[in-house]
């Protein structure tokens, strides 16, 4: 995927390392990465193959699963050799299941350094990433903080969230471990940002943005595109998962829409439609909708406009690859700028699901 020339909008990136998780590079100049996570038994390996299946055909880069039993930890081989993207192990409590993780050929380790335990079994999962040459996520949650840290600032904070990654930084460091990736997550979006801007003036490591529990697909939609459109709008963020309570590919999905929405990425149909009023004269919202979901699958970039009237209408239609201009009952068809002449209401869907097909089959 091409990055766009965003200098006019967006901030200059943050400069980061480069680290490869499987072949996909995370920070650097690479393109912003989606991830998501499994939300079956990892134990149940057909069935995270399955789901990771789905999560590809979505659009998923990095795919994580827990490892929170042996049989989890295990699993992970029999599903590294099923699936086509990079493998990441989500570590609690048990640093011997990072161990039976990286024996089980995974791409990334992600750590929770509030519960991992003492130095030294953090130092024998660095021993392990590094002799099979894999990445550690650092991550950082706020409802997860060390008991010291929580003692001197009271609560979770900001601060205290940075304290803790710079800890952990400072550990892997000392025995010469660099190939990190860190995430400082929160369900607080001021919380989670002020996090993230504070580290990003203390080290030059990649990071993973997030926002922890955000909740269901209408709220948690709105909190991580606030939190993590507004950190990717300053140039801050390498590598995304959108956390929301329901399936994989709605993250997947809201998380291809952030990077879309800020220009960052080019990847699907992106369908501008009017918002409507009282000018319209065609069932607009039903068209736009069914439109939208006829074309989910759609992998090819491609911007189709839905308008409404007049006022706006022709020249969105114009700009797009496809577009319609509606008017009483009916609409002026565009494709790549030029006219097709008017089409009755009931003809527009199955028109323009024609016209991106054969777009889509020249771009192929």
């Amino acid at each position: 995927m091409k990055l766009k020339d965003t200098s006019t909008v967006l901030h200059p990136r943050r400069k980061t390392k480069t680290v490869h998780v499987g072949n996909v590079p995370v920070g650097g100049s690479s393109p912003v990465s989606v991830q998501s996570m499994t939300k079956v038994p990892t134990a149940h390996w057909q069935k995270t193959v399955d789901q990771i299946h789905e999560y590809e055909e979505a659009g998923c880069q990095i795919v994580r699963v827990t490892a929170n039993t042996n049989e989890s930890a295990k699993a992970l081989k029999k599903i590294k050799e099923k699936i086509h993207v990079p493998l990441v192990a989500d570590i609690h409590f048990q640093h011997r299941l990072a161990l039976i993780a990286v024996e089980s050929g995974v791409d990334k380790i992600r750590i929770n350094p509030g519960n991992i335990g003492k130095e030294e079994k953090i130092k024998e999962v660095l021993k392990a990433c590094q002799h099979a040459n894999i990445p550690i996520r650092i991550g950082i949650n706020g409802g997860s903080l060390e008991k010291d840290i929580l003692k001197k600032y009271g609560y979770p904070t900001p601060e205290g969230m940075v304290e803790s990654a710079l800890r952990h930084i400072q550990i892997c460091e000392k025995y010469d471990f660099n190939n990190l990736i860190i995430s400082l997550k929160a369900s607080s979006v001021p919380m989670m940002i002020k996090a993230y801007e504070l580290l990003a003036e203390k080290c030059d490591y990649p990071f993973h943005l997030g926002v922890t529990e955000a909740g269901t697909l209408f709220q948690g939609t709105i909190k991580n595109s606030l939190g993590i459109g507004y950190l990717l709008s300053k140039g801050i963020g390498d590598t995304i998962r959108v956390s929301l309570t329901g399936p994989g590919t709605d993250e997947i999905k809201v998380g291809r829409e952030i990077l879309r929405s800020l220009e960052l990425t080019s990847f699907g149909v992106t369908i501008v439609s009017c918002p409507t009023c009282g000018r319209l004269e065609v069932d607009l919202i039903s068209i736009a909708n069914k439109i939208e979901k006829a074309v989910s699958h759609i992998k090819t970039p491609l911007t189709l406009a839905v308008m409404g009237c007049l006022v706006n209408g022709p020249g969105e239609a114009k700009e797009a690859d496809i577009g319609i201009s509606s008017g009483k009952g009916s609409a002026v068809l565009y494709v790549k700028g030029e006219s097709k002449g008017k089409i009755k209401e009931e003809e527009i869907i199955p028109r323009l699901l024609k016209e991106i097909a054969i777009l889509e089959k020249n771009n192929a």
